[in-house]
């Protein structure tokens, strides 16, 4: 396990009780009273810790690096052996910072699409960080389409610093391609239900983010810009982050309170990297509550209903 910086307090009660246990081991003294009292330190200080975190700390924790991705999701919900990668926009190429395919939650037939990062440094540069190209985004229309023709739930998986920033994506499209899934998307007549992983950020997120219902984990991010990316256009420098953070509203009980998503899933305390067993089977339950949920909606009451609940959103004055 990696610790960000304002987890060292809990590192070090975690380095005490290995240490403790190691010496009952060595020692064979009974240390089972030193080390349950060191176990309710560290519940104490996660308690502590992750029950006031602020907005940059919470985006910090959603880039954790032992924090679940897509295709970790993916493998940890659906049921054995059914997951059907499909591969490429029938344009240009296939976009690895986009993943999706067909898999089976319980027997339920879903499309899931979603963006996926790297572990290592060659994964991280293959994906792109997590940046998809136009083609990935036209990738993931084509899966919709297909989803819709065939009258499957689409879920998407969203965890994009922004659409990739490249010269060769300005050339083939990135504009035009986001543009092209959020008209389209409004009109699927099929289900279609988003969820924040970890960061939600810009038209990246927007890409795939039209649903029915979007709902964020407790420990991600939603916002038009990344805090740093802010703080380079409105201060010329990164030093500024956390008030940026602060000033975007992009926490869950943000997003929530401005009715931007419908809901919050339940993270482990201290995140989902704490029991991701725990975390895919949160996001399971959500996903076939929604099935079921809208599984008598006609197509043009799924259309009605997704175009309505992005109007409403936003209030002006004349």
């Amino acid at each position: 396990m990696e610790y960000l910086s304002f987890e060292l307090p809990i590192k070090e009660l975690m380095d005490q009780y290995q240490t403790c246990s190691l010496v009952g081991e060595e020692s064979g003294v009974d240390v089972k009273l030193a080390c349950s009292q060191i176990e309710d330190k560290i519940l104490e200080k996660k308690k502590e810790i992750y029950g006031n975190l602020t907005p940059w700390q919470r985006v910090q924790l959603s880039r954790h690096p032992d924090r679940p991705y897509t295709l970790d999701y993916i493998n940890g919900m659906a049921d054995k052996g059914s997951f059907l990668e499909l591969h490429g926009d029938r344009n240009f190429a296939d976009d690895p910072a986009m993943i999706g395919g067909l898999i089976t939650l319980d027997g339920q037939k879903v499309m899931i699409i979603g963006t996926q990062k790297g572990r290592t440094t060659k994964e991280r540069q293959h994906r792109r960080f997590g940046m998809p190209n136009p083609e990935g985004y036209r990738k993931a229309l084509r899966l919709m389409k297909l989803a819709e023709k065939f009258n499957i739930p689409v879920v998407t998986l969203v965890d994009t610093p922004g659409a990739y920033p490249g010269l060769e994506a300005e050339e083939r499209g990135q504009g035009e391609a986001i543009a092209r899934n959020i008209f389209e998307m409004v009109q699927l007549k099929t289900p279609i239900f988003t969820y924040i992983i970890g960061e939600g950020a810009s038209g990246g997120a927007l890409g795939i983010g039209v649903g029915n219902k979007v709902y964020m984990l407790e420990n991600t991010w939603y916002t038009v810009i990344a805090p740093e990316s802010c703080s380079s256009i409105l201060w010329r420098n990164w030093d500024h982050k956390e008030d940026a953070a602060n000033a975007l509203n992009l926490t869950p009980a943000d997003a929530l309170r401005e009715k931007f998503i419908d809901g919050i899933i339940e993270e482990p305390l201290g995140g989902a990297q704490y029991d991701q067993e725990t975390t895919y089977l949160n996001l399971k339950n959500s996903i076939l509550q929604n099935i079921k949920a809208f599984s008598k909606f006609t197509g043009q009451e799924l259309e009605t209903q997704r175009q309505d609940k992005f109007i409403a959103m936003g209030q002006f004055k004349g």
